[in-house]
């Protein structure tokens, strides 16, 4: 659903309508909608990184270190160079 210019409430809502979890760099905006309590299969908030692989890494860690993503905020940040 990418590039379509959906409101993020609704990005969110498909998502959730599909128990898939979110990946995201907007992570300001799906902060805010975790804190105001809105349901969701799962959000995983990423700061930018130039290493793809390195972040693809961090993320899988975290996902699997869980046993289950529904209703969390998951947040990747790039380490400190």
């Amino acid at each position: 659903m990418g590039n379509q210019a959906l409101p993020d409430e609704a990005v969110l809502a498909f998502a959730a309508g599909e128990d898939r979890a979110l990946l995201t760099l907007n992570r300001r905006h799906f902060v805010r909608l975790h804190r105001e309590g809105a349901e969701h299969a799962g959000i995983i908030a990423c700061t930018f990184d130039p290493d793809p692989a390195a972040q693809a890494a961090r993320i899988h860690e975290a996902s699997v270190s869980r046993s289950g993503l529904a209703g969390e905020l998951v947040r990747i940040n790039r380490p400190l160079r």
